[in-house]
């Protein structure tokens, strides 16, 4: 069993490992509940924050798993009995929290500075502060492929994944309008930043979808970030669309032979946030100054393969401890990987969403 997965097994366990970290050392009011996604995604929280915070500070952290519904946060703000302190949430759910009262302001200038001095304001990645949001990851939709269904021509850009020619196979594509509009505008030869402007028009959203039907009768849908390693893994497809991530535990984790595209890579975040009302938020911001600052942060990714939203923490992620892999190169903001990226657009998506995945649902059955 390897590291990571010896801690996704842990995980669950992480209240317990932090009482015993504290015993002694804290009371039951200096607790704090954080709550994030869970398996080798809060593993690696707990081994690089949870504990150490705990070592530091004497406050225990109660770990708790959700499913992305951030509906309690909402919930437990209005009733007065807030029971979450902090919450690793997505970014459109982070913004309209924040519009709606349910979360606390977070001052940037409260977070940790950069090891040479910076300031966090300066430190921290254009798109990853916000009023109520300090953004803890970067993650990316990419293609992938089986690199053994391709004999000495791989692909090799965002284009290609549509190349039903020169690469011929199913391709798997998860079943949302969401990243398959803006992949396929960059396909079809447009730049990152003229996308979303495009998007906006009737134009550009035919020439998207015009673009999808090119592949539409080969495409497999998938709903589930587990599905296309499957997929792929099970000769179902040969190329897909993935969470990085996912792809990358596949390959060092389970010795299969796949390779990530990152042309045309839809990078995203993901953002530590506190529920307005909660007794600990002391607490809860002081553990926020920690998991954000450029040790921790480093230290996180060095086990997931993960990008970070300082930039001082980017030099500092090391090899992995199992797979003795850099992960450097591995995460969606590595120099290399950022030359044809493309970040998602929330207030973009805020707008559109509806209407975009309405189109989307009536293109697939039409």
């Amino acid at each position: 069993m390897t590291r990571i997965h010896r801690l996704a097994a842990a995980a669950s366990l992480s209240l317990g490992l932090a009482l015993g970290l504290s015993a002694g050392a804290a009371q039951a009011e200096d607790a704090i509940t954080v709550v994030s996604w869970g398996g080798a995604y809060t593993a690696s929280q707990v081994e690089a924050f949870h504990k150490p915070f705990t070592e530091k500070t004497g406050i225990v952290i109660q770990s708790t798993d959700y499913d992305g519904n951030v509906a309690p946060v909402k919930a437990q703000t209005l009733s007065g009995n807030v029971t979450w302190d902090v919450v690793d949430v997505e970014l459109p759910d982070a913004i309209r929290l924040c519009d709606e009262g349910a979360l606390e302001l977070i001052d940037a200038a409260a977070l940790s500075p950069a090891p040479d001095g910076t300031p966090a304001e300066e430190d921290f990645l254009d798109g990853t502060l916000y009023d109520c949001a300090v953004a803890n990851v970067i993650w990316a939709t990419v293609t992938a492929y089986n690199s053994t269904a391709f004999d000495g021509n791989a692909p090799t850009t965002i284009a290609d994944f549509f190349d039903l020619d020169a690469f011929p196979g199913k391709r798997g594509m998860r079943k949302t309008a969401r990243s398959n509009l803006e992949m396929a505008l960059m396909a079809d030869g447009v730049a990152p930043e003229d996308v979303y402007p495009l998007l906006e028009t009737k134009e550009g959203r035919d020439r998207a979808f015009a673009k999808l039907d090119t592949i539409k009768d080969s495409v497999v849908w998938w709903d589930a970030g587990a599905q296309p390693p499957q997929l792929l893994a099970d000769g179902e497809v040969v190329m897909t669309t993935a969470f990085n991530g996912r792809i990358f535990n596949a390959v060092h984790g389970e010795g299969q032979p796949f390779e990530i595209v990152w042309d045309g890579q839809v990078w995203d975040i993901d953002l530590w946030v506190i529920p307005a009302g909660t007794p600990k938020k002391a607490q809860a911001m002081e553990f926020i100054r920690f998991a954000t600052g450029t040790e921790a942060m480093a230290n996180q990714l060095s086990l997931i393969a993960y990008g970070p939203t300082r930039a001082s923490a980017l030099p500092l992620i090391g090899t992995h401890p199992d797979y003795g892999v850099e992960m450097l190169p591995n995460v969606p903001n590595a120099e290399a990987n950022l030359t044809t990226a493309l970040k998602t657009d929330p207030l973009f998506w805020a707008d559109f969403s509806v209407e975009l995945e309405q189109q989307f649902n009536a293109w697939l059955v039409d």
